[in-house]
């Protein structure tokens, strides 16, 4: 049989994942500091949470490409209550923000065309972008006094391929929100090259100073922002904390998004992806976000408070500054490959990401979930700094602030 080169992965089990695998399978205690799944994490749910998929409404079969319009109503809703108009009519559903993407590829780039996205990040693009034959450039997160973006890196990986800019917003796992300012050059760059800019807010209720503000406002939020194509990309996943769920949209705002939105129509109804039930159940889920949110922020920030307290008593591990997200990232001596540390604090009871995964560089990175609970958080920390403290020279101090390398 012939395959496609766009699936010539290599799929081998990697030697962490393989660790990973048989220390679980071992019954060994493990305190996971990776944990992404919400509904893993110890949260309570409503119990008439599943209620909302009985609507008779479900059992009739109407195909509407954009999604019902009772589904988008509630969408709308969601960001009224982030101060932003948006119509039904700009809005389509789709059952993952990954096909949400792919969607917005499609729309926006031929074979062989590129988007840039930042780095450090998730690593999803590399995937989506290979299956709809699109390239992937990757432009610089610098650390200077917090993370930012940098114009110029952005600028010298643009070329005359190049279709869109994709931003998360707060950035995963750095937290990073994207800045006025920022939002601005991007603008800029956009209007020069003729390009889009795809927006994930799927983190944007979980700042934690507060302030967030959302790209579906386009110019009418942002100075600068005008005449500029956005396309914002968010679910329940994270919103509502329900990623089994498979519900998530698109929303397009700024120039020609009536012509956008007819092209995404036909993409959406090639597929017909969205489910009844799920369509019919989501205004009630996300009216009912703010109590599985309330939960999750005071989870994130009394683990980040826990995280904090643990490191004042150590030399050679710091945190960076973080926004808003569930994660954090900490800066730890390079003096091995970070894999090699993680499979190291493995075989003591932690289980813990590397900084590499997302980019960051083979040394001196580790990414930590504060999802996890909180007697399992705790565990996993002091296992881990009592570790890093044994094994690295405790003579090395971290900068307070440095400029971190471009990746």
């Amino acid at each position: 049989m012939k395959f496609s080169q766009r699936t010539g992965w290599n799929t081998e089990e990697s030697d962490l994942a393989r660790a990973h695998r048989l220390r679980v399978e071992a019954g060994l205690p493990l305190a996971d500091l990776t944990a992404s799944n919400p509904t893993r994490c110890g949260f309570e749910y409503d119990p008439a949470l599943l209620e909302a998929l009985s609507d008779p409404a479900a059992l009739d079969y109407d195909a509407q490409p954009r999604g019902s319009l009772r589904a988008r109503e509630a969408v709308c809703g969601y960001y009224a209550d982030h101060a932003v108009t948006v119509q039904t009519e700009q809005v389509v559903l789709t059952t993952s923000t990954s096909e949400a993407y792919s969607y917005l590829f499609r729309l926006l780039c031929d074979p062989g065309a590129e988007i840039v996205a930042p780095q450090p990040g998730y690593p999803l693009f590399d995937f989506l972008a290979v299956l709809d034959d699109v390239g992937l450039k990757q432009a610089p997160l610098v650390y200077d006094h917090g993370w930012q973006i940098d114009p110029e890196g952005f600028r010298r990986v643009i070329s005359e391929r190049t279709r869109a800019i994709v931003l998360v917003h707060p950035n995963n796992p750095t937290g990073h929100f994207t800045k006025p300012w920022e939002a601005e050059e991007l603008a800029r760059l956009c209007r020069e090259f003729d390009l889009s800019l795809i927006v994930d807010e799927v983190f944007l209720d979980y700042g934690l100073a507060g302030g967030e503000w959302s790209f579906a406002a386009g110019g009418q939020g942002v100075q600068g922002m005008q005449g500029v194509p956005v396309f914002v990309v968010s679910g329940l996943s994270k919103i509502a904390g329900l990623p089994q769920m498979k519900a998530a949209w698109i929303v397009a705002v700024g120039p020609e998004a009536g012509a956008a939105l007819e092209r995404l129509e036909v993409i959406a109804d090639t597929f017909l992806s969205m489910n009844a039930p799920v369509q019919c159940a989501l205004p009630a889920w996300l009216a009912g976000r703010r109590g599985i949110q309330r939960q999750i922020r005071e989870r994130v920030e009394t683990n980040l408070a826990e995280l904090d307290r643990r490191l004042e008593q150590s030399k050679s591990v710091s945190r960076l500054e973080v926004e808003g997200g569930w994660y954090a990232t900490l800066r730890i001596p390079a003096l091995k490959p970070d894999e090699e540390t993680v499979l190291e604090l493995l075989e003591r009871g932690v289980w813990v990401q590397p900084g590499g995964f997302f980019g960051m560089g083979a040394s001196g990175w580790l990414v930590l979930s504060l999802l996890t609970p909180e007697d399992e958080f705790i565990t996993g920390v002091t296992i881990l700094i009592d570790t890093l403290g044994t094994n690295q020279d405790s003579n090395i101090t971290l900068p307070e602030d440095e400029v971190l390398p471009e990746v």
